[in-house]
């Protein structure tokens, strides 16, 4: 196959950057590099060397675009952070789930973070290697637990004193001794969104740490669990290291206290939750927080034990787009929409979050720039792609909304009976149809009539 560029090549001299439509006030413009994946060639806006307006014709509308350069660029910086060190990069499949980036990363020697049965299946099916695979979640079923514990992954991120107990009697059951990493509670606030922080005490995730000793020397008792470790994950669109280093010197703490009590880890997994720059914010690179977990292993003399890390959005973030096309521009009193075939069940963030999103046109346009809410045809107000953005459209034109690499598909529903969004990813000059448009026949597959009356 044939290379493609690298995403983080500087662009021709024929490509412009993006324009934006205004980030919120006191955000700085985004950072070049992070746009390479998604140059604007002679006025219009390509994926890697495929233009988006064809990407359309072919495959219509909404339809999601990823570049692989730009996936495998962003899970290369984490790779070549950690190399020499005995380290494992987990991604956080919970982000993008879509097989073919499962693919790409599997080929790339990736491991990976799950958090159901179905992205075991998911994982395994494009070709992961269940020894690479951490279980996280706070409810795993006997099913899922039994169904990894066949499967032989590397370990499970056990949340609570019952889940412990539980995965102990289904791998007694099945004859099949649990690899047992706790997840740890630090109680360290991201400084993130409250809908995605997941290190406090406030929160639903993990054990409290103080609590942890105990459940340690629990499972370290038993037959059929086998202590591999310890787990700690904060958030999520994290964009300070300070939070990171915290919960690390927190987890450390509880490693050294473990040793003491004769308790040796030989993993210790400091989680993901790195952000992207939707709108410019200042977000540190994978190197930099890299180097500042490492100085903290290497400062407390835990250098030699594994470290594993679990990215996903920074990996798959700013690999995407979900292009869609205007349906038509309405003028309602104050406000004018433009209403866009995408909506809310394509892409649930800026509903759930209230998340800015960068939108902007495919093509050069030659309207002129009105101040629009971008919306979508589901029956709800809070159906918006973005509010008050000043936009050069009219009915037909295509815009894209960037940065949707990242919970985007991965939270795409059937709400108002739409099928959900074809997904196509990019590599050079190519475009590959990953995942086709779902029909209305698909939603209506697994549905059965009554009987008659």
């Amino acid at each position: 196959m044939a290379r493609h560029h690298s995403a983080s090549a500087a662009p021709r001299a024929d490509v412009d950057p993006v324009p934006r439509a205004g980030p919120p006030r006191g955000r700085s413009a985004v950072n070049a590099s992070s746009r390479a994946a998604f140059p604007r060639v002679a006025g219009r806006l390509h994926c890697e060397g495929v233009a988006l307006e064809a990407i359309a014709r072919e495959h219509g509308t909404p339809v999601f675009v990823y570049s692989r350069a730009a996936i495998e660029d962003a899970y290369g910086r984490y790779a070549s952070a950690l190399e020499g060190r005995d380290a494992l990069v987990c991604y956080a499949m919970k982000a993008n789930s879509s097989r073919a980036v499962l693919e790409l990363l599997a080929r790339r020697g990736a491991g990976f973070d799950i958090v159901s049965g179905g992205e075991l299946a998911r994982a395994l099916r494009a070709g992961a290697s269940a020894s690479r695979i951490v279980f996280s979640g706070v409810g795993k079923t006997e099913p899922e637990m039994e169904a990894a514990l066949r499967a032989g992954i590397l370990a499970f991120h056990v949340e609570s004193a019952d889940e412990l107990e539980t995965l102990a009697a289904v791998a007694q059951r099945i004859s099949r001794r649990a690899p047992v990493a706790l997840r740890v509670n630090p109680d360290v606030d991201a400084l993130t969104h409250r809908y995605i922080s997941t290190g406090k005490k406030a929160n639903k995730f993990g054990v409290d740490i103080g609590a942890a000793p105990a459940l340690y020397r629990r499972a370290a008792s038993h037959p059929w669990l086998e202590i591999v470790g310890v787990a700690c994950h904060i958030g999520s669109q994290i964009t300070r290291i300070e939070p990171y280093v915290s919960a690390a010197e927190r987890v450390l703490d509880l490693v050294d206290e473990l040793a003491r009590d004769g308790i040796a880890l030989r993993q210790i997994d400091l989680g993901g939750g790195l952000g992207i720059p939707y709108a410019g914010e200042n977000v540190p690179a994978p190197a930099d927080l890299v180097q500042a977990l490492l100085g903290c292993l290497d400062r407390r003399g835990r250098g030699a034990v594994r470290i594993l890390l679990e990215p996903g959005r920074s990996i798959v973030g700013a690999a995407g787009a979900l292009v869609a096309r205007v349906l038509s521009v309405k003028a309602a009193g104050e406000k004018s929409f433009a209403i866009v075939d995408a909506a809310m069940n394509d892409l649930l963030r800026p509903a759930l979050y209230e998340a800015w999103m960068d939108v902007v046109p495919v093509g050069p346009g030659t309207a002129k720039p009105v101040q629009v809410d971008v919306v979508g045809p589901v029956c709800e107000s809070g159906d918006w792609i973005a509010r008050d953005r000043s936009l050069a459209v009219e009915a037909g034109d295509l815009l894209a909304v960037l940065d949707c690499g990242a919970y985007a598909m991965a939270m795409a529903s059937n709400y108002n009976s739409r099928g959900r969004a074809a997904e196509v990813m990019v590599d050079g000059a190519s475009v590959h149809l990953v995942r086709r448009r779902e029909a209305v026949e698909d939603l209506l597959a697994l549905e059965k009539p009554l009987p008659p009356a």
